[in-house]
């Protein structure tokens, strides 16, 4: 990359000048200037056909100025801009070529100068010419630390085409009768994994690919290694198993947490990681858009059975759906709420706690709901229904 940042001119920044730059970056709207950019880079080749969601380009675009005019502010960026790393990867994986990058990454600087300038005075002009480098300078190591990124996964990228180990990755995915012990030997050897060691397996489709994606390549930087695998259109991911909550867990588990992912372990090894992975992909294509977090099997073993009870035409809850018809909606709300709260806690008294109401009050509604509709939320084989057909 040819940088585009001068050399440190004479004329610098006068130490009278803080406060009214100050005043200027103030006046400068994230959102407006992420805005902008989003509107320019659609014309950009590369950027015109790019399979990146506009939601993709939008986040990293707010992150990215936010840094960048917290650069502004200090005289530079620091060593590492997580964004940076994130924007170099994810352009790397949609294939857009480092040219647009760069040239989406110099319309950043035509941005923030433009609302530089609109945000001034007259008066500002020796000032802004004063400053003219600083704002150079910045965008100039955010594009190096971008391309630096952007340069790295895609080496990484090769390594995976290019790799017979792909292969013998994707035989595990296959029926595992064809996979005997002594291949599985070898492949656990250059997997460098044992072949019995338990192991986490992810998986992600469409839109959140990108961020496991990038979540996969951060993880490598801390010398994780992670392989993936594509299921039909889900990507599936696996490592050796690591804490994901708890004392032991360090960020790298509790952010994964974060993503809209599947999460399943395979308890034995190599010979369970096919089955895993269909469990993971099954749980990923239950996520919902009100999803926010990671779906683990403790969190969505229930949708599963739903689904696989709706696959086989069953109406699992058609004989309650239709007993609580005979309620007032305002009563309905409080009795399934109260079951919800019930199922969740195993404790009336603590449902109560949660509810802001009597214990009585919880028995009371509590046994109308069995009343009602014949399944008493108290006996467990009896709520196994509703907290299956709840999920």
């Amino acid at each position: 990359m040819n940088h585009f940042a001068p050399s440190r001119p004479g004329n610098e920044p006068d130490a009278r000048d803080s406060g009214r730059w100050q005043e200027l970056l103030d006046s400068l709207d994230v959102a407006e200037l992420t805005d902008t950019f989003v509107k320019r880079v659609a014309s950009i080749a590369g950027y015109d056909s790019s399979p990146l969601p506009t939601s993709e380009i939008e986040r990293t675009g707010r992150m990215a100025f936010s840094a960048m005019l917290q650069g502004l502010r200090a005289g530079g960026l620091p060593d590492f801009v997580p964004v940076a790393n994130d924007v170099g990867i994810s352009r790397a994986r949609a294939g857009i070529p480092i040219t647009s990058l760069m040239t989406a990454i110099r319309l950043d600087y035509n941005v923030l100068w433009e609302a530089l300038t609109s945000a001034s005075s007259a008066r500002d002009a020796e000032l802004l010419v004063r400053h003219t480098w600083i704002v150079l300078r910045t965008v100039d190591e955010y594009a190096a630390q971008t391309q630096a990124a952007y340069m790295a996964e895609r080496e990484r990228m090769l390594r995976e085409e290019s790799s017979a180990l792909q292969g013998r990755i994707a035989n595990l995915f296959q029926d595992p009768r064809s996979t005997d012990a002594d291949q599985l030997d070898a492949i656990a050897a250059e997997l460098r994994i044992p072949q019995r060691a338990p192991l986490l397996v992810i998986g992600a489709a469409g839109d959140d690919i990108p961020a496991l994606r990038v979540y996969i390549s951060e993880t490598e930087r801390s010398g994780r290694t992670v392989y993936t695998h594509y299921l039909g259109d889900v990507l599936i991911a696996f490592t050796r198993r690591f804490d994901l909550d708890g004392p032991q867990a360090t960020d790298v588990g509790r952010n994964l947490l974060k993503l809209r992912v599947g999460i399943v372990n395979a308890d034995t090894g190599l010979s369970a990681l096919r089955a895993a992975a269909n469990t993971a992909r099954a749980l990923t294509r239950t996520i919902t858009s009100e999803d926010h977090a990671a779906l683990t099997w403790d969190r969505g073993w229930a949708r599963l059975a739903k689904l696989g009870l709706q696959e086989s035409g069953s109406g699992l809850l058609t004989d309650v759906d239709d007993a609580l018809v005979t309620c007032g909606d305002a009563e309905r709300v409080r009795l399934e709420e109260c079951v919800r709260s019930y199922m969740k806690t195993g404790s009336i008294g603590e449902s109560a706690n949660e509810l802001f109401c009597h214990r009585n009050t919880v028995s009371n509604r509590l046994h109308r709901f069995a009343k009602l509709t014949g399944l008493d939320p108290t006996i467990p084989e009896q709520s196994a229904r509703l907290v299956v057909g709840w999920a």
